[in-house]
């Protein structure tokens, strides 16, 4: 009798002490925060990954994930600073950078903090868009607009999370005047090309005039070139005649070669008859030679 209840006792001590080892054992992965806690309060925080020891019955240990994680915003209407209408619909990624600061303040709750960003998010984006004209919002469309909404997210870190990125899916006009707005910014598109056309036919136009000019001033100075090329060849034509006629000699041998010239040109084009005066200048070569 007293040989069982040891051994009954004994069982009882090693299913206690199985038992207390199981509850004060526990594993935090590699995409884990660990968080153990004892009465509610925390009393440490475990980033690494491994295998742990609490004190069982009094600690009880919790976790929080690592890993980048993703809230999609509902869409909102936010209105410009030149009172322009827009949607917005955009999604998050955020993850958690202090999970001390975490828990104590979001009792690691993803639904709360998602609750923060939603509403940290939504001001963000109206105080960035209000500050902007829609023609200035359209053009920042991209990752210079994302930077411009993070910037405005500081205050989210008070509850240990962290908003990498805001990605803007869809910044749209609403149905109601998306026409109107579509056919102002094509006029006001049609009016600069004009600007531009008129400026380009402007600049044209002073080109060809002073193109023009050049061209007349180029032709001008050829023509004198060549008159006074003219001149002077005429002027020594000249000089070389007076010369070949100051002597008789070769006056009369200028005179003969003329008249032979003469006669070559007037028998020219097939068979012809020339009659002859005694006293013309080209009888005169057949009564001299």
């Amino acid at each position: 009798m007293k040989k069982g209840i040891i051994k009954a006792a004994a069982v009882l001590i090693v299913f206690a002490a199985v038992i207390a080892a199981a509850n004060s054992l526990f594993v935090i992965k590699e995409n884990q925060y660990g968080i153990v806690r004892e009465f509610g309060r925390i009393e440490k925080v475990i980033s690494e990954p491994g295998l742990y020891m609490k004190v069982p019955f009094v600690q009880e240990k919790g976790t929080v994930t690592k890993e980048l994680m993703l809230y999609d915003i509902a869409k909102s209407d936010v209105i410009t600073k030149d009172k322009k209408s827009m949607i917005v619909d955009s999604f998050v990624l955020w993850r958690v950078i202090d999970p001390r600061a975490f828990a104590q303040t979001l009792n690691t709750s993803a639904s709360g903090a998602e609750d923060r960003i939603n509403v940290a998010v939504y001001n963000a984006i109206k105080n960035v868009i209000s500050s902007m004209t829609q023609t200035d919002i359209i053009a920042a469309r991209g990752q210079e607009l994302t930077n411009l909404i993070v910037s405005n997210l500081d205050a989210i870190n008070q509850y240990g999370i962290e908003v990498t990125t805001v990605e803007i899916k869809l910044l749209d006009l609403p149905e109601d005047n998306k026409g109107a707005v579509f056919e102002r910014m094509i006029s006001e598109r049609e009016n600069i090309a004009a600007t531009y056309t008129a400026e380009g036919n402007s600049e044209a136009q002073v080109i060809r005039n002073s193109t023009d000019k050049e061209a007349a001033l180029l032709i001008s100075e050829a023509k004198k070139e060549a008159e006074i090329l003219r001149a002077e060849g005429e002027a020594q034509y000249m000089e070389i005649m007076a010369s070949a006629y100051s002597d008789e000699l070769r006056a009369d041998f200028y005179r003969y070669t003329r008249s032979l010239d003469a006669l070559k040109n007037s028998v020219q084009g097939g068979k012809k008859t020339i009659i002859l005066d005694k006293d013309s200048p080209i009888a005169q070569i057949f009564y001299q030679y």
